[in-house]
């Protein structure tokens, strides 16, 4: 491309809507590209790096920030009901900038047989965990006595 048309594309945007436009083109068109906004509130273009066994997809650009080049989109089936937490410790080190090996290419990663499988924080949804409690209730709930008086008395 000429020098000059790529000087007078920078000045006028037309190089930030061909971006666009390829970003739009990325993520499988205008429909698609909604509702990715409309689920991650934003449009990002990336390399996929990876993918957990849940279906969260692990994506990288090093063209942004740090701290910003690097994201997860969550499984589908989640909508709009994801959480942090249901990113397993593997990949959370990578994506919070604590390596920069992935889980698949670190040797040095532990597996020990102790180690539990990565489960989501289930708080606040009914398969919270409740602790059985052997105390006793301080407080009784009243129960109105069940009388055969009331039946016959129109008044009431």
């Amino acid at each position: 491309m000429n020098k000059n048309v790529k000087k007078y594309m920078d000045y006028f945007g037309i190089t930030e809507l061909l971006r666009f436009f390829q970003t739009v083109k990325e993520h499988g068109g205008i429909i698609a590209s909604l509702y990715k906004i409309y689920r991650m509130d934003s449009l990002r273009h990336g390399q996929c790096v990876g993918e957990d066994k849940f279906g969260n997809k692990y994506f990288e650009n090093r063209e942004y920030f740090i701290g910003r080049s690097r994201w997860v989109e969550y499984a589908p089936y989640y909508v709009l009901e994801y959480d942090g937490s249901q990113i397993p410790a593997e990949w959370f080190g990578w994506l919070h900038y604590k390596t920069d090996l992935l889980p698949y290419c670190d040797p040095s990663r532990p597996n020990y047989k102790w180690m539990l499988e990565h489960e989501e924080n289930m708080s606040g949804t009914t398969g919270q965990f409740m602790p059985y409690s052997t105390t006793r209730p301080k407080i009784h709930v009243w129960v109105p006595p069940k009388n055969s008086d009331n039946k016959n008395n129109k008044n009431c």
